[in-house]
């Protein structure tokens, strides 16, 4: 058993007492810091024009609830709308199919390359583009089955598709990339299993590829919540935006009114951030970092790590030594 000092550190024979480093450069930087935060927080509470008794009446009216829903149910169905979307992109952009992946980077081209608002309009316009949606054959006047285009593409449809097809033109790029960390071996060896390319791509590749995939799928996820905010331009008036917009018209007061808006894209933002990380842990499973363990020569097992006491110690050993014998296993 090693052996402390009167101080609890361990006897290491001729042991340098160094003395720590002073770093002023960071507690300057701190305190100048705090005094800019002190002084936005006075700005905040002091300045009248803020009219914090306004914030907090229409904090939780019952139009600003409606437009909090259907702000959520936009961003939900264009995000579900532009996943599956973007997964099927991503696996076409990968096809042998020349078709395939001409449709593909031409659709990422697009959508990537025209504003999301000049889209949204287009969307908004679509009824008046093409009166009826027809399915019959091409260049003829033969038609199968017709509707009248503004029965399905309402103001709220018009807007969540707007939305998706552009979130999925960047989200594809996303499912590439992710798709493309995974180890060829990976598939090779599924391939000699006899495991179809569909049964790959779903019990293989995908669920490795998700740790990649999550993080920026996150951040896409927050940024299509406060993209729902543009879509006045369908006209879709029923979202946060413009529902905290029409009480500050209505009252001459737009400044509290940004701020209830502000609050709570905020409050849901908080709340992605936190679902957000509790999938990168779930996802990231097995590719955490673990503890090195020394292994000490005259005896030939697991040693001690520096600075654990003796119970941790006994725990990293007792843990490398059944990943050995795992490996061994395996």
């Amino acid at each position: 058993m090693r052996r402390h000092d009167a101080d609890g550190q361990p006897n290491i024979p001729n042991r340098i007492d160094a003395l720590p480093v002073r770093r002023t450069g960071p507690v300057v930087a701190g305190v100048i810091v705090a005094l800019i935060a002190a002084m936005v927080v006075q700005a905040l509470v002091t300045n009248p024009r803020f009219d914090w008794p306004i914030v907090w009446k229409y904090l939780f009216s019952p139009n600003v609830i409606e437009g909090i829903g259907y702000t959520l149910l936009l961003t939900a169905i264009s995000m579900v709308a532009a996943i599956i979307l973007s997964i099927v992109l991503a696996i076409m952009r990968k096809s042998v199919n020349p078709v395939l992946r001409g449709v593909s980077w031409f659709f990422i081209w697009f959508f990537r390359g025209t504003p999301v608002y000049t889209q949204l309009v287009f969307w908004g316009l679509i009824a008046v583009l093409f009166p009826k949606i027809t399915l019959g054959i091409p260049f003829t006047s033969v038609e199968f089955w017709n509707i009248d285009t503004s029965t399905v593409i309402t103001a709220f449809n018009a807007a969540w598709l707007g939305l998706a097809l552009n979130e999925a033109a960047y989200l594809s790029e996303i499912v590439r990339a992710g798709l493309e960390a995974v180890d060829p071996g990976q598939e090779e060896a599924a391939k000699a299993l006899g495991m179809s390319r569909a049964l790959i791509m779903r019990r293989i590749i995908l669920p490795q590829a998700m740790r990649i995939i999550i993080p920026p799928t996150g951040n896409e996820t927050i940024g299509m919540l406060k993209t729902t905010s543009l879509v006045l331009a369908v006209p879709f008036t029923l979202e946060l935006q413009f529902a905290t917009n029409a009480i500050a018209n209505r009252i001459y007061k737009p400044i509290p009114l940004l701020i209830v808006a502000c609050i709570w894209y905020l409050v849901i933002t908080s709340i992605l951030m936190i679902i957000q990380s509790r999938l990168e842990r779930h996802f990231g499973k097995g590719f955490e970092s673990r503890a090195a363990v020394a292994v000490r020569p005259d005896a030939g097992g697991p040693a001690t790590v520096a600075g654990a006491d003796d119970a941790g110690a006994a725990r990293v050993a007792q843990a490398a030594h059944e990943a050995k014998m795992v490996g061994l296993n395996a």
